[in-house]
């Protein structure tokens, strides 16, 4: 049986205190199952904004999509989540990446490093906070036992193999980093071979992770040509055809959208799907299409 899908959305923009409380529970009134924040400068800060998030909603998790590993301390990073996850009642999804905007590393004074070093600073995170958060002796103590939800972004192969081995929801972007902080979106076939790679990797999992894939473009439309043409000056090098055959556009009438979400958690086994807070509104017609599927 396929696992159930979940959805969730990544709420970009700074706002008063006000403000974000409403649009956290108008994300919790259109279904969404997850409410996320990322790690970028210029957006909101991740856990003081899961916190508010949490004393504004009853039902969603919350979670970092994901947290730039590169701006943290693995010490200072396990008090922030346990922190955070005693504060949401044990709602909180870790979510962790390497970074992938040089020009944000160079504004807060931080090195960037290779892409080697980039992995190997994740990697000594995600088992250091985890050492140190399944220790008894750490405070504060997360309320979750036996730890916060792991989601690991990744696309490379040592990600990928590191998601396998640590993760329990393995997230792909659709997307590879081509440097100066932009990304070129996967085709349908380079996400079969990525996702094929991950399940070499897993193969040898007790449990399987979730699978999630970051949506980019969404939009209910008749006339799906028209709605994806304003965007092929964002997607290099690709014809009409190609970019709705892109795994992270999801453009056409809500039957030809579900059709695909559903064909695609057929095809890669996605089954938690994110979207950027801009689409939270025309996302959700889909999202109350397959709950419960």
């Amino acid at each position: 049986m396929p696992r159930p899908f979940r959805f969730g959305v990544s709420l970009l923009s700074p706002t008063s205190a006000g403000e974000w409380r409403a649009k956290c529970r108008r994300a919790e009134q259109l279904g969404y199952d997850v409410i996320l924040v990322p790690d970028h400068l210029g957006m909101p800060t991740p856990f003081p904004s899961l916190v508010a998030a949490a004393a504004a909603t009853e039902r969603p998790r919350l979670g970092t999509f994901v947290l730039n590993a590169g701006f943290w301390n693995p010490t200072l990073l396990a008090r922030e989540v346990a922190t955070t996850d005693a504060l949401t009642g044990g709602r909180l999804e870790l979510g962790l990446g390497t970074g992938y905007v040089p020009a944000e590393h160079e504004k807060a004074g931080l090195p960037w490093g290779s892409p080697g070093e980039r992995v190997d600073h994740l990697l000594r995170t995600v088992e250091e906070v985890d050492r140190l958060l399944g220790s008894d002796d750490h405070r504060p103590r997360p309320a979750q036992r036996p730890r916060v939800p792991l989601l690991i972004g990744a696309n490379g192969d040592r990600m990928l193999r590191a998601t396998a081995e640590h993760a329990d929801i393995a997230a792909f972007t659709g997307a590879r980093a081509v440097g100066d902080g932009k990304l070129e979106p996967l085709t349908a076939e380079e996400l079969d071979e990525r996702v094929g790679r991950y399940q070499e990797f897993a193969a040898g999992r007790k449990e399987p992770a979730e699978l999630n894939l970051l949506i980019q473009i969404v939009e209910l439309t008749d006339d799906r040509a028209a709605a994806v043409r304003p965007w092929l000056g964002h997607l290099p090098n690709l014809s009409e055809e190609q970019a709705l055959r892109l795994p992270l556009v999801l453009v056409g009438t809500l039957e030809e959208i579900v059709d695909q979400v559903l064909a695609q958690r057929e095809r890669y086994g996605f089954s938690y799907l994110t979207v950027l807070e801009p689409n939270m509104e025309a996302f959700a017609k889909v999202v109350e299409a397959l709950r419960g599927r």
